[in-house]
Order: structure tokens, then C-alpha cells, then sequence
């Protein structure tokens, strides 16, 4: 981020300098069409930037007369002396505080004079010289509204904005950034200033920042990633390495557009990744918070952290990006849990997942290990009558009120005996069928454990007395 604001900051000083000794023609008549800029002098210690070449003149058709060359268009003209003098005394201070306050005198006393935005151009490069960043802003802001596609101000406009709300400054503000970025965006290809035109890389990835970040804050996810990719993107390596921008692309990859929605496979793969960046590039205070959610969103994808530290390494080294295996598929977790685990020793849960998700043989192996074998557990009642019980046996289904178990019995249950909706039961059931989805479970033989005897009044006998010794 600073290696791309001095770059923007110097860029624009060399033009407000070149600017600075540009003096206005005096007490001649301007030509009709509209004046050009006057020819800008260099900063000392700098080269002159070579002038735009002119186009060549178009040739006329064979019969036809030649159009006259046009004409060179004239230097801005101020007429009234004092207004000349004003301007001139202003942008001839060498000290920026001196030449600030010359320019706030002279766009106060003359608002209507044709080098207002000029001095303007002048002034805001003056407050960026003495680091004063919200009288930059200001005056870019007035400089915007004199002329709407100012492309420095408004690079100047979507910066600051951005970077200034996403440290929670008041000043800054979000929708300013997007708005002023996208304004230079629609301005840029209308650019014609040689220096100007050699800024339009690091002006682009400016905009797009700006327009990414606004789309962020609206929720508006796909317009975040696609900006906010650019201006990434924009100037590799700097772009790259700016965690202020690289943490947002991040989330923008890694938030569904609604609560709960499943993410785009190729969203997560670049989320996680551009995470793993950001905890890479992460000021100290905040790398620790950064690596853990990066963490998390990678286990949540990949089912496991097997394979998390290659990635981190590799965000942290800066290399290109690397590839993220996705999580195995429901048929391949219920593999690998059977292959950890025979199915007598697994909980209802495992049952039910393999049961659900694992190839035909792997349902098998499961099934053919429990069915008609009497099974002791525990569960959520769900509705229950005297003939069967429907019944909550994972922790999942149990959380979403959710049967997965019908409980069958051989004789009906006595009415006091029946449990309510929600109570917690143990039971006994011996597996008899399956449906994978979804999934239910019917057991057959059902027994509830023996109602406890009620506790008895102790009988008390009389005391025994020995008897007296003789």
C-alpha cells in the first residue's frame, strides 16, 4: 500500500510542480476555442517530460483542396493584473506552507478565474507535500466538482476514501471510494496527458481497489472479487503484498451470498488462499487472528488440516498459488471410517453416516455386522405411541428434532409407560431394514428399560438387648 501511494503521491507532485511554474499569458485575448494548458515547466532537478507529438495532418482526397492546418491553440489568459499578479506570486513560493496560503487566497478571491483548477491541481499537491491529508481531500474533492474527470484528484478521492474507512476513520467512507473509483475508471480511456498516461496502471489498480471495497461493504460479492482481484492483480509484485488489499479479497472469496449457502469450489480454493496470504502479510497484532480463521476455512474445505502447513508455507513465501485438495467425498469419509473403525465398535452416528453416503459395499460390510443383533442406546423421543416410538438417535437429527429411528415392539406399551415428545430415552432395538435417504432406521423387538421399584419404608425391628452380664 505505501509503495503504491508514493508512487501516486510523487506521480502527482511531478505534475503539480511542472504545473507550479506555469505562468498565464497576460492582457492578450484568449483564442476561441478552449485554451490549453499552458506549457509546464520541470521541477528543478528534473527533466522536461517530452511534449505529445502532434498528429499528422490527414491528406486531402485527389480534387479536393487541403483543409487549413489548425490553428495552435493559445495560453490561458488572465486579463486583470491583479488576478495575475495573485496567481504568479502564489505558485513562485518555494515553501509549501507559503505557497497553500497564496492559493486559498487566490481561488477565494478571484472563484470564477481560468486557472482555477490549476491552482487548485497546485494547492492539493501542496497539502500532500505537508502530509495534511484531509485538506487534500477536500481540495480534490472542490478540484472533482470543477472538473469531473480530474483523474489525479480523483485517484487522490478513491485512495483516501478507502484507505481511511478501512482503518475506521470518520473521515473515510466507503461508498465515496466506490463512487470516485469508478468515475476514474469511466475517465481513464479519455486520458491524453503523457504523465498522466504513464500513471494509468497504478491509477486502474487505484479504481478498481476502490470499487471492490464499496462492493464489499454492499455485500455485492461477485462485483468485490472481480474489482478487488484487479487491483490486486494490477501492479504485481507491491499490489501483492498490500494486506489492505489482499485480506478483502479474501473475504470476498469466502462469504457465501447467503447465510448458508454452499461456496463455489473455485471461491474456496482462492479464498483460503488469499487468506493464507493475508495471515502472511497481516500487521503482528492481527497475523494471529488472520492464520486462525484462514485455518478454519481450510479445514472446513478440505475435512481435515492435513496438507495446511505446505499451503501457509508457500502463501508466506510468496510464491504463485499453490493448489488445495477439496474434501473427500461422502463416500470416501465413510471408506476411511470404516477402514479406522469395525462397525460393532462404531456409534449410531457412524452407522448412519456410511449407511447414507458409502458405496454399496462399504453399506454392506455396516449392515450385514448389525442387522437382527439387539443394539442398547440412547435417544430423543420425537412422537411416540403404544405400538412404536420414532425416535432421534444422532447428535445432528437430535439438535434438528429429526427421527431417524423407528422403535417397533412386540406388545403394546402401557399408557403411563409411553415417553413424551423430547424426552430423553434409553431403549434396546434389534436393526431390521434401512432406507438411505432419508436415512431411517427401523428396530424391531423394542424394550425400555425396567420402571425402578419404588423405595420401601425400612421396617424397624425392636432392639435386641443383651442380657445383663451376671
Amino acid at each position: 500500500m505505501k509503495k503504491i501511494l508514493l508512487s501516486v503521491v510523487l506521480g502527482v507532485a511531478v505534475v503539480a510542480a511542472a504545473q507550479d511554474a506555469a505562468k498565464p499569458a497576460q492582457g492578450q485575448p484568449a483564442a476561441p476555442s478552449q485554451p490549453a494548458q499552458p506549457a509546464a515547466q520541470p521541477a528543478q532537478g528534473q527533466a522536461a517530460a517530452p511534449s505529445q507529438p502532434a498528429q499528422p495532418a490527414a491528406q486531402p482526397a485527389q480534387g479536393q483542396a487541403a483543409a487549413p492546418a489548425a490553428a495552435p491553440q493559445a495560453a490561458p489568459v488572465i486579463k486583470d493584473p491583479a488576478e495575475y499578479n495573485a496567481y504568479v506570486n502564489a505558485i513562485q513560493q518555494t515553501d509549501p506552507n507559503a505557497k497553500i496560503s497564496g492559493l486559498e487566497a487566490f481561488v477565494t478571491q478571484y472563484p470564477n478565474s481560468i486557472m482555477k483548477n490549476q491552482a487548485l491541481e497546485i494547492l492539493m499537491g501542496a497539502y500532500q507535500q505537508t502530509n495534511n491529508v484531509k485538506k487534500t481531500v477536500e481540495t480534490a474533492t472542490k478540484l472533482v466538482t470543477a472538473d469531473p474527470c480530474h483523474v489525479r484528484a480523483l485517484t487522490l478521492l478513491a485512495y483516501f476514501d478507502r484507505v481511511l474507512a478501512q482503518g475506521g476513520d470518520p473521515n473515510g467512507n466507503s461508498a465515496d471510494a466506490g463512487k470516485y473509483g469508478q468515475q476514474g475508471l469511466d475517465c481513464l480511456p479519455k486520458v491524453t496527458d503523457p504523465e498522466t498516461v504513464k500513471m494509468k496502471g497504478q491509477m486502474t489498480g487505484i479504481f478498481d481497489a476502490g470499487v471492490g471495497w464499496s462492493a464489499l461493504q454492499e455485500k455485492n460479492y461477485p462485483k468485490a472479487i472481480e474489482f478487488l482481484r484487479a487491483a490486486v492483480d494490477a501492479n504485481p509484485p507491491d499490489s501483492q503484498k498490500d494486506f489492505f488489499l489482499v485480506w478483502p479479497l479474501a473475504l470476498a472469496y469466502l462469504t457465501p451470498p447467503e447465510p448458508k449457502a454452499p461456496l463455489d469450489p473455485a471461491n474456496n480454493v482462492n479464498g483460503i488462499w488469499y487468506a493464507a496470504r493475508a495471515a502472511a502479510l497481516a500487521p503482528a497484532a492481527s497475523e494471529p487472528g488472520v492464520e486462525k480463521y484462514a485455518r478454519g476455512q481450510y479445514v472446513k474445505f478440505h475435512a481435515g488440516d492435513d496438507g495446511w502447513a505446505e499451503v501457509l508455507a508457500a502463501a508466506k513465501a510468496g510464491t504463485t498459488q499453490v493448489p488445495i485438495k477439496p474434501a473427500p467425498t461422502p463416500a470416501e469419509q465413510a471408506h476411511k471410517m470404516l477402514q479406522e473403525t469395525v462397525p460393532d465398535k462404531m456409534d449410531f452416528a457412524q452407522w448412519e453416516f456410511i449407511l447414507s453416503n458409502g458405496n454399496q459395499a462399504d453399506q454392506d460390510t455396516v449392515w450385514n455386522a448389525i442387522k437382527g443383533k439387539p443394539v442398547q442406546m440412547n435417544g430423543t423421543v420425537i412422537k411416540a405411541t403404544a405400538d412404536e416410538f420414532d425416535i432421534a438417535g444422532s447428535l445432528d437429527d437430535i439438535a434438528d428434532k429429526k427421527a431417524d429411528i423407528t422403535l417397533t415392539f412386540d406388545d403394546k406399551i402401557p399408557l403411563k409407560l409411553i415417553p413424551k415428545a423430547g424426552a430423553s430415552l434409553d431403549f434396546q432395538g434389534n436393526p431390521a431394514s434401512y432406507t438411505p435417504n432419508p436415512f431411517m432406521m427401523t428396530m424391531e423387538k423394542g424394550m425400555l428399560p425396567k420402571p425402578k421399584p419404588k423405595p420401601t419404608a425400612p421396617v424397624h425391628k425392636p432392639p435386641v438387648h443383651k442380657p445383663a452380664a451376671q
